[in-house]
């Protein structure tokens, strides 16, 4: 047994788990940046939407009230 108590095989096996995690995490950020992406586009379509449709009303004609004294 080495003085940190770890054999060669275990170390190796240690390395791989985290290359393991490291790709999953990577394969994570990749879909989150994807997804962000997708958001950013539909808010910036809905946006669009929006302002299109605040072009196309009419504002409700307001009467103004005569004041009684």
């Amino acid at each position: 047994m080495s003085r940190n108590g770890y054999t060669k095989a275990d170390l190796e096996q240690i390395v791989g788990a985290q290359l393991e995690n490291l790709n999953a995490m990577h394969d994570l950020l990749a879909i989150m940046k994807l997804q962000n992406e997708l958001i950013t586009n539909a808010n910036k379509k809905l946006k669009d939407e929006i302002e299109d449709f605040k072009k196309k009303i009419k504002p409700y004609p307001t009467g103004h009230r005569k004041k009684s004294l």
